[in-house]
Parts: structure tokens; sequence; C-alpha cells
């Protein structure tokens, strides 16, 4: 079995699929494992640590001529992975929904595309699950950024020359990424409020010492779907939800989105006029700024200032960590590929459950049915 990790090619990316620790790992199962040159350098690892671990390290036509399995974290061009083997698999973060087309080339070239973000949320696949560990980080960078542009402290100080009172955080959304994030505030010193559509988050929020501000005047509201995901919520709690914000953003320093609907735009949770009751100097950090938004006005890798207010967000904000995030990222990988490996077979052999759920391709045929709907 031959596992090829190209360099990864899309702007502003710099992890990659694999770390020494990974790729020993595979050696161990009985696999080779070749690495593109220069695909670890963005996340600070060099060619001769990957073959001090035990890799091949070569130009790309090298690395996936014959590969039974390509590794990537975004979704690698299909013209570039000619040479490997008839049926190959393309284990990444695919993005199927935006990116269909590459899906259907995928289809075309008769690989089998696996879907890294498809994973489903279940016990036994959580240490698979790409989304969680790299939102995880993304929501401790949200904080930190944010910090950085605040031209004020965090934490409350007292000293002889006054007091400097405590920095407001506001964080919407309450998943990974949220709790992630409160945890950072906190740390921070920040006074750390939290809302989300789950009634269900509202122990989670308590549990990090914030405040849950939920909407209580709406009945029949619960806003989780299957795997844990939120969902869309009626018109009735979309209007007390705005109504409440409002309230309360306008006495916040700094706020954090995080809400995302898997397979759809972001959900807008701040409007213009809500930025503009905010006060002069406060900072709001979208984090689904790559997926349209959750703030009105916020531009990707970009800080944009209305009314006083900072607004940013990063198109990629895991790869600004891109060493913990690559190391996470790839034991997900390994933890997905060997939970399945048959020591037989010399390969691995996914069940109905895990396999029917990630795999996008097969046979020359798009066989996902979330996308065939």
């Amino acid at each position: 079995m031959r596992l090829a990790v190209p360099a990864e090619r899309e702007n502003g990316e710099s992890r990659i699929a694999a770390t020494p620790e990974t790729v020993r790992k595979y050696i161990a199962l009985g696999a080779k494992v070749a690495v593109e040159t220069g695909a670890g350098l963005g996340a600070s690892i060099s060619d001769e640590d990957f073959r001090a671990a035990g890799a091949e390290v070569a130009p790309l036509p090298e690395v996936v001529r014959g590969a039974q399995i390509v590794l990537g974290v975004q979704a690698p061009d299909p013209a570039l992975l000619a040479g490997a083997a008839d049926g190959a698999w393309i284990v990444a973060m695919l993005d199927p929904f935006a990116r269909r087309e590459r899906v259907d080339a995928y289809a075309a070239a008769g690989f089998e595309a696996l879907a890294m973000e498809f994973m489903p949320r279940i016990t036994r696949a959580q240490s698979m699950d790409v989304l969680s560990s790299q939102s995880n980080l993304s929501g401790y960078k949200a904080v930190i950024e944010a910090a950085n542009l605040y031209g004020r402290a965090f934490p409350l100080m007292m000293t002889a020359a006054g007091t400097v009172s405590a920095a407001r955080v506001f964080v919407m959304g309450v998943g990974v990424a949220g709790l992630q994030a409160i945890a950072t505030a906190r740390r921070l010193g920040a006074q750390v409020s939290a809302t989300d559509v789950r009634s269900a988050t509202k122990e989670q929020i308590l549990s990090l010492g914030a405040k849950p501000v939920f909407v209580e005047s709406v009945a029949g509201i619960e806003g989780e779907g299957s795997g844990g995901y939120a969902t869309e919520m009626s018109p009735e709690y979309q209007q007390a939800q705005a109504e409440l914000v409002s309230a309360h953003i306008a006495k916040q320093d700094i706020v954090i989105t995080t809400a995302l609907i898997p397979g759809r735009a972001a959900p807008r949770l701040v409007s213009d006029a809500q930025v503009a009751s905010m006060k002069p100097g406060s900072v709001i950090f979208d984090l689904a700024v790559a997926q349209g938004g959750n703030v009105e006005g916020a531009l990707a890798d970009q800080v944009v200032e209305r009314h006083g207010v900072k607004i940013m967000g990063f198109a990629n904000t895991p790869a600004r960590l891109p060493a913990d995030a690559s190391a996470l990222y790839a034991r997900n990988l390994y933890n997905f590929l060997s939970a399945f490996w048959d020591k037989e077979a010399g390969k691995p052999v996914l069940d109905t459950e895990i396999g029917d759920a990630v795999r996008l391709t097969q046979g020359g045929k798009v066989v996902s049915e979330r996308l065939l709907i």
C-alpha cells in the first residue's frame, strides 16, 4: 500500500496531511509513504524530518505514481494525480457542495473520493473528526486575533493609577469553536457571555464560567439537527433572537461569531445596525466569513471598519496555526485509516456506516446521497 502526500496548492494553505509522527505509524502498519518535496515547510516540517521518519521525499510525479491512497488537506487537483493507481482513494476535506465540479472530475478519473468533513459525529469516529480538531484551534485563534486588534486589556486590572475594567466578550454559536473561544477568553480574564440556537448548550456555557444568553419567550425551540449540528430556525425565533442580541451586543467589546450550517451559506447573525450599536473600538471576529459570513460587511482576510467597529475574519483560520493544525489533522487521518486497516489485505477496508457517510465517488460515479438530492 503506497500513500502519497502532495504539497497543498490552495492560496493561504500552510497545513499538510501527514507528519513524521503519522508517517512512522503508517509504516508500522506496513504501508509505504511518499511526501512531495517541500510539502511540510509551511508547517515547520523539513524534508529531512520526513526522511528520518522513513518517508520517500520526491517531486510530485514520483510521489503519486502508483499511489493507492492520496492524503490531502484540501481537495487536490485531479490533473495533478496522473499516475496514481486505478481507483485510488483521495482522502481530504473536499468541500463537495462548493466544489462539485471537482467531485465530478474525481469520478470521471476513477478515483474514490472520501470527504473527511462528512465524517459522522458518532462516538467511535470522534478521533477522526477533522472539523472538530480544526474548529478547536479556530476558536482559540479568533480570540487571540481579536485581543490583538482590540485597543484595551482583557482582564480586570486594579492599579495605583485606577482600575481597568474587564473586556466583555460575546460568543455567538457554541459548537467546538465557540466553546474554545469561551474558554480562551475566560483564560485571558474577560467577562464572557454566549448564545446558541441549541438549548442543550446552556450547561456547557455555564460549565466554562460564562453567562448564557438565550431566547426564553418562544416555545418549542430546539435547534439541533442530526449529528449535533445546528439547524435553521423559525421566523418567530429569528425575530426574538435578533431583538435579544441587539440589546446585548450593544454592551459588548468583542464579538466572536462561529455559526455554520453544513452545505449552506453561513447564517447572518449580526446586521449593520447591530454593528452600529456597539462602542467605537469594539472588535468582531467572524469565523464563518469564508462561507458568506455571520456579520454584515465582513470580508475574508481584511479588517473592515464600520461605525468605528473593526470587523475581521480569515478565509482559513486553522492555517494560521499550521504546525498544531497539521499535527491534529494528520492524526485524524491516521485514526481513520488505521481503524479500518485489514492486516491480511494490507489496506484499509471501510465499513458501511462510516464508509457510506464519507464516500463521494466510486466506480466512476458520484454515489453520495447528500450530493444526489
